[in-house]
This record gives C-alpha cells, sequence and structure tokens, in this order.
C-alpha cells in the first residue's frame, strides 16, 4: 500500500526536477526561491499523506 504512495510522490519530484526541461507544466513555479519549492513539495506530500490514509482507513 505504502509502495504506490512512494511512487506518486517520486514521480512528481522527477516531473518537477528531472523531465520538465521547458518548463510547460511546472512553469508557474519558475519565480520561486528552492525554498518555497520544497514548501510546495512538502506541503504536497503531507496532503498526498492524508488522502491515501484516509481512502485506506475508509476501505475505499
Amino acid at each position: 500500500m505504502i509502495t504506490a504512495f512512494i511512487i506518486i510522490i517520486a514521480a512528481v519530484v522527477a516531473d518537477i526536477f528531472l523531465f520538465d526541461q521547458d518548463r510547460k507544466r511546472w512553469g508557474w513555479m519558475k519565480g520561486w526561491s528552492t525554498f518555497h519549492k520544497a514548501l510546495f513539495l512538502s506541503g504536497f506530500v503531507v496532503v498526498t499523506f492524508v488522502i491515501y490514509f484516509l481512502l485506506s482507513v475508509s476501505g475505499a
């Protein structure tokens, strides 16, 4: 179960830092500092984990 969570997070991080070289998908973050990007990714991880946890507890 936690494997899916890790795969989702790894895919988003890889897309932001490796695959989106021309900034077509994540271009709106272009002017952001490294701190703000890390804060965004941390928030994304927390929200993803909460959703994943709630879905697993509810039995969906």
